[in-house]
């Protein structure tokens, strides 16, 4: 009996220690994983954006990647018409940039896209090639009968604007009604974003184009000449922005959203030209 109870004791004194040894092991696991940090994962954005965006989102994503080092950013231009129809279609786009709040009203209604906001504004302005073959040195030359001029088609936001500019200026005792349709019988080709216009004007192909104030860009600066529309002709161009309902990385996308909206991503527009809410030096 004695025997009995020296084993029963032994016994318990051993399952003792096992439990403790294994309260401990879990202690430390439990320890070690509560101090374990995730490592961030890389993540791609894909940013569909009107073409007049081209510069300075290209810029934008540059100085974002290097202060985001897992995040890139992957850029896709085109008229906003078709970015639009794109994220329609299914395209994987997280971010959506349009030059109008005419697209993004459709992506809107839709169901494309969650709330949007505008974060930057533009304004049109007539480019002429460097050597003026059309022999244009102001606005009133436009409606010369001979003269070739492009614009982006009636669909393309700066198409629009440009339809709405030689509206504004028929409603003129300057230019008239008469002086609209002379412009508009001189238009040989309508393009299907802004960036077209431009590329048509710089090699001569047209005597005249309708664009906007940032599609003058450095790289084209030497190649054409600008005639500048008057403020009371103008149209303010408002961008609206919106992160995609179907984006697999939403809370990256608003970060990158807001990043545009930031001190830095204002002051890279402003750099660019685009008119800003609040300007910075």
């Amino acid at each position: 009996m004695r025997q009995y109870r020296h084993a029963l004791m032994l016994f318990i004194m051993l399952c003792t220690l096992f439990l403790a040894a294994c309260e401990g092991a879990t202690s430390t696991t439990t320890s070690t994983a509560t101090t374990t940090t995730t490592a961030p994962v890389a993540t791609t954005l894909n940013v569909f954006a009107a073409a007049s965006l081209k510069e300075s989102f290209t810029a934008i994503a540059t100085r974002y990647q290097q202060a985001h080092p897992k995040i890139t950013i992957k850029l896709n231009f085109a008229g906003s018409q078709i970015l639009e129809q794109q994220i329609a279609s299914g395209a994987p786009a997280d971010v959506f940039a349009s030059a109008d709040q005419t697209n993004m009203q459709k992506a809107v209604d839709a169901g494309l896209v969650g709330n949007s906001q505008v974060f930057v504004k533009n304004r049109l302005t007539v480019i002429i090639p460097a050597g003026n073959p059309g022999n244009i040195n102001s606005l009133k030359d436009l409606s010369r009968k001979g003269v070739k001029i492009d614009i982006g088609a009636p669909a393309v936001p700066a198409g629009k604007y440009s339809l709405q500019v030689l509206a504004k200026m028929a409603q003129s005792s300057n230019y008239g009604k008469a002086y609209e349709n002379a412009v508009k019988a001189n238009f040989v080709s309508q393009e299907t974003d802004v960036k077209a216009v431009v590329n048509k004007v710089q090699l001569g192909e047209v005597d005249a184009g309708f664009v906007y104030v940032t599609d003058v860009t450095a790289a084209v600066s030497n190649k054409i000449k600008m005639i500048d529309i008057p403020d009371n002709f103008n149209v303010i161009a408002q961008y609206p922005i919106a992160v995609t309902k179907s984006s697999a990385h939403s809370n990256e996308a608003r970060a990158f959203v807001q990043y545009i909206l930031s001190p830095e991503g204002q002051a890279v527009l402003q750099q660019h030209h685009f008119i800003i809410f609040n300007p910075y030096p």
